[in-house]
């Protein structure tokens, strides 16, 4: 009665994948994942950075209402007392199961994962995360640094291990334990990988030869860009190997040859992260519950690759909020078929070829959407739409679920929803997709990256339709929560069609009638 969730939310993953019409890059399974799922095109997160991001699609409410824009607030302290989507498919007689990163650790989860609230057991957290910032990554000198770039000798690391590796174990474990007790489950596995340091298997690099790696095609910071939308990737400064270089600040660039070895490390920790998500499909094959488990694969955000003379997330760009979705129902977006493997093992080092999405939607969708949705494809209630002062109010979402896409044409929703006599579900205006980021000043600061709430004086808000991005820049005052729109600081206009990589801001060349 009801079929299983496994969800899977990567850490700083754009949709660098082959289902994605990446050429370079090696992912077969996730790819065959997309093979029998819907994937999402026009994905956004609603914060590119990982607390706000996660707090805000496992709660199904905006930044603003969880009010937690850095990682140092417990939003059923510091907001509201809101029901998270592990707790209501708790609530619904689901165990749930967290393994790795899922909730932010810290204080953002009040130190425990949101536990217990959240989840039926402890959350499982690798033995070997402890290690990820120490110095693990052999120079050419021998010695140990803490790089950005870390490619390492599996045997030669603590514990012997990685933590995606010990987490992909635990998942394989548990799925194990619900196929044995019979119990209806909500399985959210996070994974590191993409996130820095780039410490993953060394092998993986031979996949990716650096005279096929070129640098991001913008590589250079746009003329007009505001200087408060740019982000100075602080936190790979203070990596050891990029340290050395000396790069100036805020605009750095770094030099090409490294920029080459970001890319191709991002790269390799990809084909690192298929490999695990390989070997948890398999599993799910394996202990006989593909055919009635959803599974979700999604990211917290996106990560610049040098792309406006940026590195990490902390924008608004697409290559910061974008994210892959993906969603694989039995029987909705691929027939049930008894007996046969959904998920055989593909190994990323022989596999050739690349798998399409079985159903690709352009259409503009958020992570906020995740909470309704994943809900009304298990059949449980929908929670309801969120009033305007929501603070108050434990269960609601201020997303909409997107199933009415996995069902419907792009041609018929294009000719509009004749029948369609429920107004809320009718989808008749184009779907926007709102971000936002905030920022201690007007220029780049050591702190512009990750303000602290106390510091936050400016916050962009970001809208984005099929075919424009559109972020003003506003006064924000953080004692109370509060943008001045009246106090506009600078704005950006992208016109997707002839701009598809948002080097030329157009905000200043047209009367827009916002």
């Amino acid at each position: 009665d009801g079929m299983n969730v496994l969800f899977i939310v990567v850490d700083d993953l754009r949709p660098v994948l082959g289902c994605y019409g990446d050429k370079l890059v090696k992912s077969p399974n996730i790819d065959q994942l997309a093979s029998q799922s819907i994937a999402f095109s026009n994905a956004y997160a609603q914060q590119a950075v990982c607390a706000p991001s996660r707090v805000s699609f496992l709660t199904g409410r905006r930044p603003d209402t969880t009010r937690l824009y850095d990682f140092y607030s417990y939003w059923r302290v510091h907001a509201g007392n809101y029901s998270t989507m592990p707790q209501y498919f708790k609530e619904n007689g689901y165990v749930t199961l967290s393994v790795g990163k899922v909730f932010h650790p810290g204080v953002s989860s009040n130190y425990s994962d949101d536990y217990p609230y959240s989840w039926s057991i402890p959350p499982f957290h690798p033995s070997t995360e402890k290690y990820e910032n120490d110095k693990t990554c052999k120079g050419k000198d021998g010695k140990l640094y803490a790089n950005l770039v870390c490619p390492v000798d599996v045997t030669e690391m603590p514990g012997g291990t990685l933590p995606d590796i010990q987490s992909t174990e635990e998942a394989i474990r548990l799925l194990n334990v619900m196929k044995a007790n019979r119990q209806k489950f909500f399985l959210a596995v996070g994974y590191h990988k993409p996130h820095i340091p780039l410490r993953y298997p060394q092998e993986f690099l031979k996949l990716y030869p650096l005279e096929n790696i070129t640098l991001a095609p913008d590589p250079w910071v746009p003329k007009k860009l505001p200087p408060v939308a740019y982000n100075p990737w602080t936190d790979i400064r203070q990596r050891d190997d990029v340290e050395a270089l000396n790069v100036s600040f805020p605009y750095g660039p770094l030099p090409d040859d490294f920029q080459r070895q970001i890319r191709q490390s991002y790269y390799a920790a990809v084909s690192y992260l298929d490999v695990q998500v390989g070997l948890l499909l398999n599993a799910l094959d394996n202990v006989g519950l593909s055919n009635n488990t959803i599974v979700v694969f999604t990211a917290d955000h996106g990560w610049s690759l040098g792309e406006h003379g940026e590195w990490a997330k902390y924008s608004n760009f697409d290559v910061a909020t974008r994210v892959p979705l993906m969603f694989y129902v039995p029987g909705m977006t691929t027939p049930v078929s008894q007996g046969a493997r959904v998920f055989p093992y593909l190994d990323p080092f022989s596999h050739i070829g690349n798998s399409a999405p079985q159903r690709q939607s352009k259409k503009v969708v958020e992570l906020v959407s995740l909470f309704p949705t994943l809900a009304e494809l298990a059949g449980l209630q929908v929670p309801p739409a969120c009033p305007k002062a929501p603070f108050g109010v434990a269960l609601c979402a201020e997303g909409t679920s997107i199933v009415y896409y996995f069902n419907v044409s792009e041609e018929k929703m294009e000719k509009g929803k004749e029948g369609c006599d429920d107004t809320d579900r009718c989808f008749n205006e184009e779907p926007v997709a709102f971000s936002q980021y905030p920022r201690p000043a007007d220029t780049p600061q050591w702190n512009s990256d990750k303000p602290k709430l106390k510091d936050i004086r400016i916050m962009g808000y970001s809208m984005r339709a099929i075919d424009f991005r559109y972020t003003v820049w506003v006064q924000f005052d953080p004692d109370n929560f509060s943008a001045n729109f009246e106090d506009v600081h600078a704005g950006e206009l992208y016109m997707v069609e002839t701009d598809p990589n948002q080097d030329h801001n157009v905000y200043n060349d047209t009367s827009h009638g916002w």
